[in-house]
């Protein structure tokens, strides 16, 4: 005899708790036990599907459909864990694209600070940039365990107000600060970020510690091993000082702790699903961090906490060791102070480890001091137009004026392709289903905090609905609308547009486009609104220029939460 939940199992497809549906189903399977899959209840299915087939068709489906229900109950006799990737992969770069991957090696120039000295209060050296805090440390102007004290102490302070951390790493953080002391006291310097405190949304693996994922069904989960990014920023010298909030299993800013606040206004929440390292960071309490987007975990946080956040090109950061939502989208970047910042964070991550098979190694050049006036910039004409409920968009005019009169660049027009890109949306839903099958299953997604129609329990069954035959010919569509994107961009290195206008958030995530966001004004309610440097593929330099150039000229970025 099997329950309402094991009837996941019988039909390989199912989601139908709290349904009608899914009760007449298990009614019927009551009557005939024997039989869990009967011509009902296929056609039943149908409807959902949106399909049509006659009594003797059913009938014949039975035996395969039965078939099925063997081969899914061996496999799901499997231990696969959430590190485990899908055999078939996600390549942004498909021909037609015309996107040709850059050659050559990595270079870089950051702004030097020439006479920079130590500010004189620790609230200004908390918010010190990090180019800023690579010169105070190169000249031993202060120690990285006297920053790392500082950001840890400021952690314990604001978090009761934001919650923003999971957990601290005091221990293995002043112990990579004593080494990054003795090295650059010996003038050994491993880059920019040597002596740089920072903090890991939780769902990297860090070893020692805890790896939460923001759920209480892993909140007591510890991981083997640190993720490619946190070793490569140990590589770096950079210094973890926290593992920061995310909402549960990336989404939103609700975790298993609470809410995480937004320190512009704490009545609100950070948003998500890189909550944590928006505020920790908005609110001078790590140097730098790192967040993921599937689709707008950067973007989002980023703009509600008004700091600057770069989602690079699909692929070019390896995400081993970070949990997946969504393995052809999933994406992990910097969420800093300003885009030079996103730069040298980058700079220090990027490339393939053998261990992603999506991640590719690529050269990065970052000119601090490029002409941005060469570069090909476009601007998505259609988004910036009047329309209800488009509040920003003075913001995002007076944008424009900077770029054009004060920085002289020429912005050609662009367009979206028309496309029904938002149908296209069930494959996150689909994929986030799979990495959490085992979740649902076991019935410990009622263990998460968020239950309702759009949280993730509800959107995990009922992404079981969902037929193999329409996500495989929804990546089709998407393959599509990646050449015709590709097409409508071809004259451009980087787009500017409104970052939630037109369903751009959603599409440039579905063709792994880069996109750097940064802060370009302040409500009434002092409160930040965000405009967003799309870059073509592997432009991230680019729209990162372009970006930094903006904000030499303005100076949103350098505004601070009242609340510290």
């Amino acid at each position: 005899m099997i329950d309402r939940r094991q009837l996941l199992e019988y039909f390989g497809a199912a989601g139908f708790a709290g349904t009608g549906l899914g009760e007449a189903l298990w009614s019927r399977m009551q009557e005939n036990p024997e039989s869990p899959v009967t011509s009902a209840m296929i056609a039943s299915a149908e409807r959902v599907a949106g399909l049509e087939f006659d009594d003797d068709e059913r009938e014949m489906m039975r035996g395969g459909l039965a078939r099925y229900q063997q081969a899914y109950a061996a496999i799901r006799q499997l231990a696969i864990g959430n590190d485990v990737a899908p055999a078939l992969l996600f390549e942004p770069d498909l021909p037609g694209v015309g996107a040709p991957i850059p050659a050559g090696d990595d270079e870089m120039r950051a702004t030097r600070w020439p006479g920079l000295t130590r500010p004189e209060s620790d609230d200004d050296l908390a918010f010190a940039s990090v180019s800023q805090l690579a010169r105070l440390l190169a000249e031993r102007q202060v120690s990285a365990t006297e920053l790392t004290r500082l950001y840890l102490q400021r952690l314990e302070r604001y978090d009761p107000q934001l919650h923003f951390q999971v957990t601290p790493t005091a221990e293995r953080a002043l112990r990579a600060a004593a080494r990054a002391d003795r090295e650059l006291a010996a003038g050994e310097s491993r880059g920019p970020l040597h002596g740089v405190p920072w903090g890991a949304k939780d769902l990297f693996a860090v070893d020692g510690y805890p790896t939460t994922w923001g759920a209480a069904p892993y909140r007591d989960q510890r991981l083997e091993g640190d993720a490619t990014v946190v070793r490569r920023l140990d590589d770096a010298g950079a210094v973890l000082v926290a593992k920061l909030t995310l909402g549960a299993l990336a989404m939103g800013d609700v975790w298993f702790g609470g809410r995480t606040r937004n320190p512009w206004n704490p009545e609100q929440g950070s948003s998500g699903s890189s909550a944590g390292p928006g505020s920790a960071t908005a609110s001078g309490c790590v140097g730098f961090s790192l967040g993921t987007e599937t689709r707008g975990s950067i973007i989002s946080p980023s703009t509600r906490n008004g700091v600057t956040g770069l989602r690079p090109t699909f692929g070019r950061i390896s995400r081993h060791g970070a949990m997946a939502l969504s393995w052809s989208m999933d994406k992990i970047g910097p969420m800093c102070r300003s885009a030079e910042d996103c730069a040298l964070v980058f700079s220090a991550i990027h490339g393939g480890d053998g261990l992603d098979p999506t991640a590719r190694t690529t050269p990065f050049r970052w000119l601090a001091d490029r002409d941005v006036t060469k570069l090909r910039v476009g601007f998505l004409e259609a988004a910036f137009e009047p329309a209800e409920r488009y509040d920003n968009r003075a913001f995002d005019l007076e944008t424009l004026r900077v770029l054009r009169q004060d920085i002289g660049i020429e912005l050609r027009p662009v367009q979206l392709p028309d496309f029904p890109v938002d149908a296209l949306s069930f494959i996150l839903s689909a994929e986030a289903a799979t990495a959490f099958d085992d979740l649902t299953r076991s019935g410990r997604d009622d263990e998460l905090t968020r239950q309702g129609g759009n949280a993730w329990p509800n959107s995990f069954r009922t992404a079981r609905m969902i037929p193999a035959v329409e996500y495989i010919q929804a990546n089709r569509a998407r393959a599509m609308y990646q050449v015709q994107l590709a097409e409508a961009w071809r004259d451009v290195d980087v787009v500017v547009a409104p970052s939630y206008r037109l369903g751009i958030l959603g599409a440039t995530n579905l063709t792994g486009q880069p996109c750097v966001v940064v802060p370009n004004g302040f409500r009434d309610d002092d409160t930040p609104v965000s405009i967003s440097f799309l870059g073509n593929l592997y432009r991230d330099a680019e729209a990162l220029q372009v970006a930094h150039a903006y904000q030499q000229a303005t100076d949103f970025h350098l505004r601070r939460p009242p609340l510290v």
